[in-house]
């Protein structure tokens, strides 16, 4: 069973596409056309990037790829959209992607951008919950200080059951919008994967 779901927390590391959160629904993950600088932040979304902050400033001083503990394990390597920049690295905290809850100062993913000199810097974060869980208790789509997330349905490339997902750049500038999921000014040059003898 936990095979299963580190299985499951794997594929979650590549849960992402473009968009930007809309009113009413959440955002369709398939939104490219989405992906416009979202101009001033309201007060309500600078709250949330402060959360965000607040939640992961213990983060960032963290540049060992191992990454930053507490539960947190580096999944996907680094993910990167061509076009659309990339987002970077992914620590998924499995047991947060599985509780059906979301808790703006406990994201299920930590974002990190790999460093030329072979170090990570941390940039956001990441919040994920699976529809089926959150539909269950709720009567529309998640958000967190009016910011919508973005859905994916089932089936989908992941193999996973439908989910909402939301990234909230806190710490690296994005001009295509704090929320959106790529972020052309994140690039995976940096990145080394650890060789299969490093990994032992």
């Amino acid at each position: 069973m936990q095979i299963a779901r580190f299985t499951g927390t794997l594929a979650i590391a590549a849960l992402f596409a473009a968009g930007v959160a809309v009113p009413a629904v959440a955002q369709d993950h398939d939104a490219h056309a989405a992906m416009t600088a979202s101009g001033p932040r309201t007060a309500a979304q600078n709250e949330l990037v402060e959360t965000v902050r607040r939640a992961t400033a213990r983060f960032r001083n963290v540049t060992d790829p191992a990454g930053p503990g507490e539960g947190y394990e580096l999944m996907f390597g680094c993910v990167s959209g061509g076009d659309f920049g990339a987002m970077g690295l992914h620590y998924v905290n499995g047991p947060l992607v599985f509780d059906g809850q979301i808790d703006a100062a406990a994201p299920e993913i930590i974002l990190f951008e790999p460093t030329s000199n072979g170090r990570i810097r941390i940039t956001g974060a990441d919040y994920i919950v699976l529809a089926d869980a959150w539909n269950a208790t709720h009567a529309g789509p998640p958000e967190l200080n009016g910011q919508l997330f973005h859905y994916f349905e089932a089936p989908n490339r992941f193999g996973l059951p439908a989910f909402y997902t939301l990234h909230v750049w806190a710490w690296k500038d994005n001009p295509m919008g704090t929320f959106t999921n790529w972020n052309p000014r994140v690039s995976c040059d940096g990145f080394n994967p650890p060789t299969a003898s490093a990994a032992r």
